[in-house]
């Protein structure tokens, strides 16, 4: 498994990385020989990035994959998250402070290697929305504190909400890294589109987060799952999932993604899970790809995907012509 840098972190991450997540729904809803299974396989295939957060399954997430971990002993990289609530606005700090303490608990861990904001970020942020005054203003010293007393090495944001908000607050350059939601339905983050795209545009916020050497944690890199070109979710997974970033629904995203099958008959991928994986991992400005697992086949496929490396220029292209062709459609 090919590793990259996580920007200034300096850690050598694998390019796939392992979301214990909702969409896939393994490290909630699976059986406990099943997860430790998986994680298991994972290591074996040098997957060495997880990613979790508190408000996953509730807290399910955080719980199984601790347990898992005590069992194993491995050695890995691990980010979970907070999102501070709404009615917890006035003191950032305690919320911050309290969220990592008890995902600490549940993962049996004295610390982790990363610690992010799960809240959007939005210009006139209001009930768990926040502004980038209160991210660079109150939570960056939280973050920072923690970081102080050991708990965490390193510290994130997912960039999620107004591009101009994010690009302020990837600008200023005291974030480690960034959860960025980029894939084959929306390019955005990693090129510019043409007026019209339907979809959220991103600014080339790669362009950003490169500057800043923030490493990428590539998000929805399947747009949960639309991008298997089917509207079938695998019990395990949320049966109900609301995109980021893309469509107005997931219906629309399976639709599209099944527009983007030619790219599969050139022979540049086997199918559209694979060309997803592949397309993602070929932005220089991504560390890893996050996807999250229902099964330990879809495990095995995704390493597999991402072992043949990204996708080749000629391939690249054809899908930038396909993209463009959904200029002007109703997002």
């Amino acid at each position: 498994m090919e590793k990259r840098k996580l920007g200034r972190t300096g850690l050598e991450v694998s390019v796939l990385g392992f979301g214990c997540g909702a969409v896939g729904g393994l490290m909630i809803n699976g059986s406990a020989a099943d997860q430790e299974r998986a994680v298991a396989r994972a290591l074996e295939l040098g997957i060495n990035y997880f990613d979790t957060a508190a408000m996953y399954g509730n807290g399910q997430s955080e719980r199984n994959l601790g347990r898992v971990l005590k069992n194993l002993k491995p050695e890995l990289y691990l980010g979970t998250k907070v999102r501070v609530p709404a009615a917890e606005r006035r003191n950032i700090a305690a919320a911050v402070t309290a969220s990592l303490e008890a995902s600490l608990q549940r993962l049996q861990l004295d610390h982790v290697d990363l610690f992010q904001l799960h809240n959007h970020i939005l210009a006139d942020g209001h009930d768990a929305d926040l502004t980038p005054e209160i991210v660079l203003g109150e939570v960056v010293p939280a973050f920072e504190r923690l970081r102080q007393q050991g708990k965490t090495r390193f510290c994130g944001i997912t960039a999620v909400g107004d591009t101009a908000a994010l690009h302020r607050v990837v600008d200023a350059r005291m974030f480690d890294t960034a959860q960025v939601s980029y894939n084959m339905l929306n390019p955005s983050a990693g090129r510019n589109v043409a007026p019209g795209y339907p979809a959220h545009d991103f600014g080339n916020l790669l362009a950003h987060t490169r500057a800043a050497e923030m490493g990428v944690i590539a998000i929805r890199v399947l747009a949960a799952g639309a991008l298997s070109g089917s509207e079938e979710r695998h019990p395990h997974g949320s049966p109900r999932v609301e995109p980021i970033g893309s469509g107005r629904d997931y219906s629309i995203d399976v639709e599209r993604a099944r527009r983007l099958e030619p790219v599969l008959s050139e022979a540049h991928a086997a199918s559209l899970v694979e060309a997803a994986i592949r397309y993602v991992i070929a932005h220089p400005a991504v560390s890893t790809a996050l996807v999250g697992y229902s099964t330990l086949e879809q495990l095995e496929y995704a390493a597999a995907a991402a072992s043949k490396g990204p996708l080749m220029p000629v391939a690249l292209d054809r899908l930038t012509a396909l993209q463009d062709s959904f200029v002007g459609e109703t997002r």
